[in-house]
């Protein structure tokens, strides 16, 4: 860079300065150093005389004018033009001044610090140049709160009061199996794990174009529906041929249709309906009047065969119902690693991660923490992660789009478990503030991902089916338990848990939301439901989280996990671990899986 000094002096003797020429010199000098301009240069100087009451222009001037003007606040100006220019180099440095800059960002450091929360322990951030770099190991040592700063996004990110005084932490609430001799720690990733998405006929791998659905395309989907299931369940009860729904007949007739309500009210018993096939029925509506059954159990959108009396051809006096019949379960072969009698544990855990009384989500931490000291073979992670009813994201006290905060969390995550190993599963959630809100739901978007990373974290759909080392998982973070419990009537001469009902409606409905028409926060794309959301086999385990009781329950040969949210409200949840063990299978045909659950306390 060429600088005048002829033009420096003029541009001084403007405002009344004469200057000596070793005086020139140095202001050549400097100049060139701090990549200024004669016109800039005489303003900057002229400035801070006036401020500082110089009359005149020594070299003990100049010397004050570099220390406490040029050094600090022109190489500020520097360095954040270097950041908006890719870094490149600005005009040569000298050792003196980049250990100004130096200093001077740790200035800026120590000032913005004093206005976050205070934190554990130092966090000095280390300096890091081309010829010491951060290293892997340095990056995978940092802790999980260095990696997540709820302060960079929350204006008040304070700690959560009620679930930071609770007692009961590691408490185990429910167990299932042999669950007490249990070491409850795996092998993190130093076992060899087949892990495979399973579909029907494939699975949902990235997104799709919604809010296109027409009418006759959602009925088209519900009419082979019930065909299919009514298929299933003629040739499982030799049922020679199902009778039109509106012909009067005088002898008991079987009928297939699918439940409603004769009104947009609640469905009670006074209520139902029967829906045709459009084969037999063409589609048409009969009430039906359950007095005559002792045990039934039914929900909106339920396909089921009724045997009964219609008479008259307006009601139908239901005498039977048949009950649904599950899918078969899968056999794993080699390719599965089904054949391999290693046990492996899985840590089974659903959003909220932090309370709703803050956003500093601590127990996530706790999680990270409990992950690395079990080092389960598998985390599955149910969202929301980000909840679209927080109290803070309701009210867009966030100063981060929720996507930042979405991504920070999920390096949290990865981040902070890579020490134990684990291969990590994240299922997304319909109350994800910044993913899709449509069902089936496609999964999380992550193209950030190291190569040493790829490797242990997969991202799926919601819902989605999974075979890990043989043993089917079928995985749902849509509340299924209340949203039928909510819709489901029942009449039983004995006890009855709903729960188990429910359950069974879902595996016998070979559906994971069989519900129909669906609650009214769950939008669903009916032609990719019916691609993506249907059972392709009954599961060995199924998961799906509820805001209901947590519960570990033997279904028709599957176990359910209810592992609950990791948190309630403004205190801690629960979590849910698993011992699984694939039994080889003989000559009697397929065995269940060992296995052993508990559900425990955050």
């Amino acid at each position: 860079m060429a600088v005048s000094a002829q033009l420096l002096v003029e541009e001084l003797h403007i405002f009344g300065l004469e200057c000596e020429e070793a005086v020139t010199e140095k202001l050549v000098e400097l100049c060139i150093l701090y990549g200024q301009n004669e016109e800039g240069m005489a303003s900057e100087l002229i400035a801070f005389c006036t401020s500082t009451r110089k009359d005149c222009l020594t070299l003990e001037t100049l010397n004050s004018f570099e220390h406490e003007f040029l050094s600090k606040r022109l190489s500020r100006t520097w360095h954040g033009a270097s950041k908006d220019r890719g870094h490149r180099h600005a005009g040569p440095r000298d050792i003196v001044s980049i250990q100004e800059l130096i200093e001077v960002e740790e200035e800026e450091e120590t000032l913005l610090n004093s206005y976050t929360t205070p934190s554990k322990g130092s966090q000095k951030r280390t300096i890091t140049t081309p010829e010491t770099p951060l290293t892997k190991r340095s990056v995978s040592a940092r802790s999980p709160h260095q990696l997540l700063s709820p302060s960079s996004f929350s204006p008040s990110a304070t700690p959560p009061q009620k679930y930071s005084s609770r007692s009961n932490r590691g408490e185990v609430v429910t167990s299932f199996g042999s669950a007490q001799g249990v070491s409850w720690s795996g092998s993190g990733g130093t076992s060899h794990l087949s892990l495979k998405v399973l579909g029907h006929p494939e699975p949902l791998t990235r997104s799709y174009k919604y809010m296109f659905q027409k009418l006759p395309d959602i009925r088209e989907v519900l009419t082979c529906k019930i065909e299919e299931l009514g298929s299933e369940l003629k040739e499982h009860y030799k049922i020679e041929a199902f009778a039109p729904i509106l012909v009067p007949a005088q002898e008991p007739v079987t009928l297939l249709g699918q439940i409603g309500c004769d009104s947009n009210g609640k469905l009670n018993h006074k209520s139902v309906i029967l829906e045709g096939d459009l084969e037999h029925s063409s589609g048409t509506q009969i009430p039906v009047d359950l007095s005559e059954l002792k045990e039934y159990s039914l929900f909106p959108g339920q396909v089921v065969v009724m045997e009964g009396i219609n008479t008259t051809g307006r009601k139908l006096v239901a005498t039977r119902l048949y009950e649904g019949v599950p899918l078969p379960f899968h056999q794993p072969n080699e390719e599965d690693g089904g054949l391999d009698s290693e046990q492996f544990m899985v840590l089974v855990a659903c959003g909220p991660y932090t309370t709703s009384d803050s956003i500093t989500f601590d127990p996530l931490l706790d999680l990270i923490t409990i992950i690395n000291r079990d080092r389960p073979d598998v985390c599955i992670l149910f969202g929301p992660f980000l909840d679209a009813k927080h109290e803070q994201v309701e009210s867009c006290l966030l100063t981060s789009s929720f996507e930042d905060v979405f991504k920070q969390c999920l390096r949290t995550i990865i981040e902070g478990t890579r020490s134990s190993g684990s291969h990590l599963i994240f299922v997304p959630s319909l109350r994800d503030v910044h993913h899709e809100p449509v069902y089936p739901q496609p999964p999380f978007s992550c193209s950030d991902l190291l190569r040493e990373d790829k490797k242990r974290v997969r991202l799926v759909s919601e819902p989605c089916t999974l075979s890990i080392n043989g043993v089917t998982f079928g995985l749902t973070s849509t509340d299924l338990l209340f949203h039928m419990g909510a819709e489901e009537i029942s009449s039983s001469s004995g006890t009855s848990d709903r729960f188990s009902r429910i359950l069974k409606h879902i595996l016998t409905q070979r559906s994971y939301y069989p519900l129909y028409p669906p609650q009214e926060d769950v939008a669903i794309d009916y032609e990719n439901f019916y691609l993506y959301a249907q059972l392709p086999v009954t599961p060995d385990i199924f998961i799906a989280p509820s805001e209901l009781r947590y519960f570990v329950k033997d279904i028709l040969g599957c176990v359910c996990v209810n592992p609950g949210r990791l948190t309630k409200g403004q205190v801690g949840g629960t979590f849910g671990r698993l011992y699984l063990r694939r039994q080889t299978t003989g000559s009697g045909g397929r065995q269940s899986p060992c296995a052993a659950a508990q559900v425990v306390r955050i």
